[in-house]
Parts: structure tokens; sequence; C-alpha cells
């Protein structure tokens, strides 16, 4: 799949992470607790975590398994805000089906960026000719993450029982909320 390096929105840069991302993305995201409540990872303990996370997303981009994004914000006239990075989005590469994962910064919660930026993603990967449909899961409890997917037009398709684990909140799997749109 020929993937574009970076995305653009009417407020946001979506761009391929690289190395020199690892102190940023740390201070605003890999190292927070509130971030990570719903993930499968747990919160960053120091930078080399996470900049050896990103040496696994530049991997996932070489061998086509996915394609993680940076999520910035851009100014009105579609530059980009010094501020920098507050979170990512990543396209998981299934042959005919992608799916999604994402979190941003704390303080740019309830503002639509995410839902933005996954729309975006899920318009580009449904028009590409092999991938019948695009998919998404949150916590059954995180309902900020479930309008996120149907603020990008996806649409709830059913609960995965017990079906992942969030070691922020528990060592037993949970159910998620299963979302997917397609073709």
């Amino acid at each position: 799949m020929k993937t574009p390096l970076q995305f653009k929105t009417d407020r946001l840069l979506l761009r391929k992470p690289s190395l020199e991302d690892d102190q940023k993305l740390f201070d605003v995201y890999a190292s927070k607790e509130q971030i990570s409540r719903y993930m499968t990872w747990r919160p960053h303990t120091s930078v080399v975590e996470t900049r050896d996370f990103l040496k696994r997303c530049l991997e996932e981009w070489s061998n086509g398994k996915g394609y993680p994004y940076i999520i910035e914000r851009l100014d009105n006239q579609g530059d980009l805000l010094e501020r920098g990075l507050f979170g990512m989005i990543h396209m998981h590469n299934h042959s005919n089906e992608i799916s999604f994962g994402y979190g941003i910064a704390r303080n740019y919660w309830g503002y639509g960026y995410t839902a933005e930026a996954l729309k975006c993603l899920v318009d580009w990967a449904l028009q590409q000719h092999h991938i019948r449909r695009v998919t998404a899961k949150c916590d059954i409890d995180n309902k900020a993450s479930a309008q996120v997917m149907e603020k990008s037009g996806m649409v709830f398709e059913g609960i995965l029982r017990r079906h992942l684990v969030h070691p922020n909140i528990s060592n037993n799997p949970r159910d998620c909320l299963f979302y997917v749109k397609g073709n």
C-alpha cells in the first residue's frame, strides 16, 4: 500500500514520526497516566522507552504492517503552531482491512481533533481499491473514544467480550466496543 508520509486537514498535520519526536511525545503523551488509561500499554517512565516505541513505529512503516502518524495543529494559514505534536493516530494494515488506534494529550480533548484526524484517514483508506473496511475499538467504558468513532462516520457493530487487556485498569481482558465503516 502506497501510504502518504503526511496528511493535512483544516486544522491538523498528520505526519510520519521521527526519532526526534521522542522528548516531546514523552512529555505530552506517552508518560501521562490519564492518556494511557484505556490503552494496551502502561505510561512510559523514560524518554528511552518512548524512543524505543518510535523505533517500532518506524519499523512498521518499513515493513508495511502499520502507519503511525504524529498529530500536530495548524494555524489558520495552514502553518504549524509552535507547540508541536500533541498525539498520535495509528493505521494498522491487515491486508484488506485497516484498523485504527489513537490518543491525544488531555489539553486537546473535546475540540474534535481526534475525530478530524480519524475521519481523514478513514476516508483515505476506503478510497484504496483493496480496502474493504476500516475498524476501531475501545474499552467499553471509554465513551469519549466511542464518540470519536461515531463522529468520524464509523458505525457501532457490536461488543467484543473479554477482548483486550487494558493494564492501567485491570490485568483481565475487558469488553470492547467495535466500530466499522466499509465500502
